[in-house]
């Protein structure tokens, strides 16, 4: 009988088999931690000027070898079972790393022609200026077996970016090819909405990522409405109060989401929330180059859009700090890449927003009845989701949706959370080009990139929430 072999010896062999770090980080003498990156992040956000914290390390390994699986610091890529149970033995090492979703095996084609993996620049930019370790996470070549499972080790990192991708969001026929379909990363996307919590990092959604964010408000609102009206009872509810005020609320959004029109151009591309269309459609005019980031303001005939959702976002825009509003307040003007031929629409956006308000209101008075129930997972729901800033694509056409922040409260302190989105990618350079097929950008030079500053400030900021 042969004797039984050693978990920790078994665990040693895989990792050295998978060339993996057992230590946080790369350019320090110490190993990374939580604090650590965020005070790095503060130091390179206070000013524009300030030189490297890691001496002589200001640009990273010889572009060959900058590759996903490859070698250190891109060695952790989990695209099979067999990797994510490694990595569920070394908690050390992905909560104190952050996530990359890739739905796509790349963002798009640049005017050189070559394949754009923008995933590798978010993980240079991180590595580079605060030493935080990155792991890739390639859905469209693993699957999501399990979006629930998945989501929940996400959210125990330091944050979670959800990248872009040649797919559209209203085209489930597009993502053939991959192994994880249009429905597979919706489902996981709901659940990162939903795992938004007081011990959890941030999720950051780019481009596509930014997209399926919006597709994924509306299923969430319409699950809302759909179990709402299948329930008859909540078990601290003998008179049925709090059911009969949730189902009048849930009916309400539902008779505005299925009425309201999507218009563009005069032309009316969606007939309510139920259309493909509703919440992603097509750009006027794809958008690819830079662009300098402006607030969101109300532009063009927008009467189809009933008054109280444009004045429920103005409420919200008055209440509440979303980050990027703050930026294109303080910081000089603020240019970033944009690389994109789809967008969320400001109808769903402005919906979603107006919709969530209205559950939170009606929830608070009986978020005790809802919490033993099997709508429990309504406390899990945003806040609010507030548009930030727009680009200009052309004289007459705009991405009025470039960015949004996603506002969670706390049901009991009243504190708020938050996520963000936006529709360019701030990890990209002006080349359009991902690190390893262009040299990487020296410390000096991230630090004075505004689309780097502003993925920075929001990585920042969530990790204090």
């Amino acid at each position: 009988m042969k004797p039984p072999i050693d978990p920790a010896i078994q665990q040693a062999a895989l990792l050295q088999h998978l060339g993996w770090r057992t230590k946080p980080g790369i350019l320090g003498q110490h190993a990374a931690s939580s604090q650590s990156i965020h005070a790095l992040l503060g130091y390179f956000l206070n000013d524009r000027d300030s030189p490297s914290p890691f001496p002589g390390r200001d640009m990273l390994v010889d572009g060959a070898l900058f590759d996903w699986g490859v070698a250190p610091p891109l060695e952790k890529v989990i695209a099979s079972r067999a990797e994510l149970d490694a990595l569920l033995g070394l908690p050390e090492i992905y909560r104190h790393s952050v996530s990359v979703i890739e739905p796509w095996k790349n963002v798009g084609i640049n005017l050189q022609g070559e394949e754009v993996r923008a995933s590798k620049n978010i993980a240079y930019i991180l590595q580079q200026v605060a030493d935080a370790d990155t792991i890739l996470y390639p859905v469209w070549q693993s699957g999501v077996a399990n979006p629930r499972r998945l989501a929940s080790i996400l959210s125990a990192g330091l944050a979670t970016v959800i990248q872009g991708g040649n797919p559209s969001v209203h085209d489930a026929a597009s993502f053939d090819g991959a192994n994880a379909s249009l429905e597979d990363i919706l489902t996981l996307t709901d659940e990162l909405l939903l795992h938004r919590s007081s011990s959890s990092g941030p999720s950051i959604f780019v481009c596509l990522g930014h997209q399926l964010a919006a597709a994924s408000h509306i299923r969430l609102l319409k699950r809302a409405v759909r179990e709402v009206a299948n329930v008859t009872h909540l078990p601290l509810d003998p008179d049925g109060t709090a059911v009969a005020s949730l189902q009048r609320v849930c009916r309400r959004i539902a008779e505005v989401g299925e009425s309201l029109p999507v218009v563009k151009n005069g032309k009316v591309l969606a007939e309510g929330w139920h259309d493909t269309l509703f919440a992603v459609a097509p750009n006027e005019q794809i958008e690819v180059g830079t662009r300098r980031l402006l607030p969101y303001q109300r532009r063009g005939d927008s009467k189809h859009i009933p008054g109280e959702l444009r004045d429920t976002h103005a409420l919200v825009a008055d209440e509440l700090e979303g980050v990027i509003d703050t930026m294109l307040k303080l910081e000089r003007e603020l240019r970033i890449e944009m690389f994109h031929s789809d967008e969320v629409n400001e109808e769903a956006a402005l919906f979603a927003n107006w919709a969530y308000q209205l559950l939170h209101d009606t929830i608070v008075p009986v978020r005790y009845e809802i919490a033993v129930s099997s709508l429990a997972w309504l406390l899990n729901l945003p806040y609010a989701v507030e548009i930030l800033s727009q680009t200009r694509v052309s004289e007459t056409d705009w991405t009025e949706v470039s960015t949004t922040c996603i506002y969670y409260k706390d049901w009991e302190t009243h504190t708020i959370r938050r996520s963000f989105t936006c529709q360019f990618h701030p990890e990209l350079m002006a080349d359009i080009r991902d690190i390893g097929k262009r040299e990487g950008p020296r410390y000096a030079e991230l630090k004075d990139n505004d689309g780097v500053r502003l993925l920075v400030r929001l990585l920042y900021h969530g990790m204090q929430e």
